[in-house]
C-alpha cells in the first residue's frame, strides 16, 4: 500500500492530472464505463442487496451519471480562479482564490449504496484533479468486484486504483499520509478514521449517519406524508443513511397515518412484501438478527413479518414504546422499522430532537409555514426536506453532509469539487509604485497614512 501511494504521488507530481482536458477525458471515460456496465452493476447490486434494476438505476447508477454530467457541464467554471477585492492599502494589486487539487485522495465507501457512495466522491475527486485510492466494503463483494473491474479497465493504477484486504489492511491504509480522506460509514468507525488521519494531519470528510427524525404535524397532508415516508423507509429496505429513523407525529393524526402508511406499503410492495422479488433484503444475517432485536419493547402496529431464508423484513410500524428504553430508539435502525412517538405540541418536538445528537437529515411534514420555519430554525441537521424524504440527495446544487455526530464536510456538485480542492489565496502585486509607508521607520506621516488605511 505504501508503494501504491508513492506511485500515485509520483504521477500527481508529474502534473498530468491538472490540465482540464485530462480531467474531462477521465470523467467522459467514467461516464461511458458506467453506461456500458449498467447491467453488470445492477446484477451485482441485486446479488448483494436484492435491489431491482429500476431501484439500482434510480438510486445509484442514474445518480452517478447525473453527477458526471453536472461535473462536465461546470468543470471549467469550478476550476477557474475567483477574483476577490483588494483593500486600498494593497494598491496596486489583484487577488484571487485558486482551486488546487490536494493530491492523492483515499475514498472509503460503505455497503448500502456501494456504487453511488464510491463513484460520486470519485467524480468530485477526479474533477478536482486528484489521484484516487478506493476501498470498497466487503459486505458488497459482487459490486466491489464489478466496480474494480470497471475502474481498472479505464484508468491506470497510478491514477485510480482499488485496494482490498481485511481489518489489518484497512489500519495500514489509514496510517499512510494521504492528502485527503473521504469516508462514508458509521459514526463509530468515523471516529477511528479521524483519529488515524490526525496522526498525519490529513484533512477528512466524514459522511456518517444517525437517527433522522420525521416530524408530521396536525396540518400535514396525511395520505401524501404516509406515501412519501413509506418511500423513504422502504428504499433499500431502510438501509439508507438518511432514511426516516423515527416518526414524531401529532397525536390527533396518528391513527390516520397508520392506516395510510399500511395502504402505501401495500400499493408499493403488495400484501406480502417479503415475497416481493423487487423488495431489497437485509445485507447479511448479523444485521437481520440485530433488526429482530429492535422489535422488543414496543407494540407492532403494522408489518413485523420476516423471511429469514431471504433476509427480508416487512416494513414495520412500532407504537406504544418508551423512547428512553426501547431498543429501536437507542441506535440508528438502518432497516425497514419505523418507531412512532406521538406529540401534542412543537415544544415537545424541539426538546425531544435537541436532546439527541444532531441527525444527518430532518424531515418536516406540515402545511403551516410558521411551523416549518420554526422547526427548520430550531433543529440542527445535516440536511432537511419539507413534505418529502430522501429527495434532497438528488439535487446536485445542494451540499450533502452531516453536522456533529452525523459527520463533517459535504459534497455533491461544486461542494464536492471544493471538498477535494485546497482554496489557495494568491496576491499579485505590481512593481510600481512601491508605496513607502509600510517600511520602517513608521513615524510621522507614515503612521498617519497607515492608521487611515487600517482604521
Amino acid at each position: 500500500m505504501q508503494t501504491i501511494l508513492e506511485n500515485q504521488r509520483r504521477f500527481f507530481r508529474s502534473g498530468a492530472t491538472r490540465p482540464l482536458p485530462f480531467r474531462r477525458d477521465a470523467l467522459l471515460r467514467l461516464q461511458a464505463a458506467l453506461r456500458k456496465n449498467e447491467n453488470r452493476l445492477a446484477a451485482a447490486l441485486h446479488a448483494d442487496l436484492g435491489k431491482s434494476p429500476a431501484e439500482s438505476y434510480m438510486c445509484e447508477i442514474g445518480l452517478c451519471l447525473s453527477s458526471v454530467r453536472e461535473a462536465l457541464s461546470h468543470l471549467r467554471r469550478w476550476a477557474s480562479p475567483k477574483r476577490v477585492s483588494v483593500p486600498l492599502a494593497q494598491f496596486p494589486a489583484t487577488a484571487s482564490v485558486v482551486p488546487e487539487p490536494y493530491g492523492v485522495a483515499l475514498i472509503i465507501s460503505p455497503w448500502n449504496y456501494p456504487v453511488l457512495l464510491s463513484m460520486d466522491p470519485l467524480i468530485s475527486a477526479l474533477a478536482a484533479g486528484n489521484c484516487c485510492v478506493l476501498r470498497f466494503s466487503r459486505n458488497a463483494p459482487h459490486t466491489a468486484k464489478a466496480l474494480g473491474d470497471l475502474l481498472s479497465a479505464i484508468f491506470p493504477p497510478e491514477y485510480v486504483t482499488v485496494v482490498g484486504g481485511g481489518t489489518e489492511a484497512a489500519s495500514e491504509l489509514l496510517s499512510l499520509p494521504f492528502d485527503t480522506i473521504f469516508f462514508t460509514g458509521s459514526p463509530s468507525v468515523g471516529k477511528r478514521v479521524m483519529q488515524a488521519a490526525a496522526a498525519n494531519l490529513v484533512p477528512v470528510t466524514l459522511e456518517l449517519g444517525g437517527k433522522s427524525p420525521c416530524i408530521v404535524d396536525s396540518t400535514a397532508n396525511i395520505p401524501l406524508a404516509a406515501r412519501r415516508i413509506a418511500f423513504g423507509k422502504t428504499l433499500n429496505a431502510g438501509q439508507t443513511c438518511v432514511a426516516p429513523d423515527y416518526l414524531l407525529i401529532h397525536r390527533s393524526v396518528k391513527e390516520q397515518f397508520v392506516d395510510e402508511y399500511a395502504a402505501a406499503v401495500r400499493t408499493m410492495l403488495g400484501e406480502h412484501p417479503v415475497d416481493n422479488p423487487d423488495y431489497p433484503h437485509i445485507v447479511n444475517e448479523r444485521h437481520f438478527h440485530r433488526l429482530q432485536g429492535l422489535l422488543q419493547g414496543a407494540r407492532i402496529r403494522m408489518g413485523g413479518g420476516m423471511k429469514a431464508e431471504a433476509l427480508r423484513i416487512e416494513p414495520t410500524l412500532l407504537d406504544e414504546l418508551d423512547p428512553t428504553t426501547a431498543p429501536c430508539m437507542q441506535e440508528e435502525i438502518f432497516g425497514p422499522i419505523l418507531p412512532i412517538v406521538p406529540f401534542d405540541s412543537l415544544d415537545e418536538v424541539e426538546r425531544f430532537v435537541q436532546a439527541r445528537p444532531k441527525p444527518l437529515a430532518c424531515y418536516v411534514f406540515t402545511s403551516d409555514r410558521h411551523s416549518e420555519r420554526r422547526l427548520l430554525n430550531s433543529i440542527s441537521s445535516g440536511g432537511a426536506c419539507v413534505n418529502d424524504t430522501i429527495m434532497h440527495l438528488a439535487v446536485p446544487n445542494l451540499p450533502f453532509g452531516g453536522v456533529g455526530q452525523s459527520g463533517m464536510g459535504a459534497y455533491h456538485g461544486v461542494t464536492g469539487f471544493n471538498a477535494f480542492s485546497h482554496a489557495k489565496g494568491v496576491l499579485r502585486r505590481f512593481t510600481f509604485p512601491d508605496l513607502p509607508f509600510r517600511y520602517a521607520p513608521i513615524t510621522g506621516w507614515k503612521e498617519r497614512v497607515l492608521r487611515f488605511f487600517l482604521r
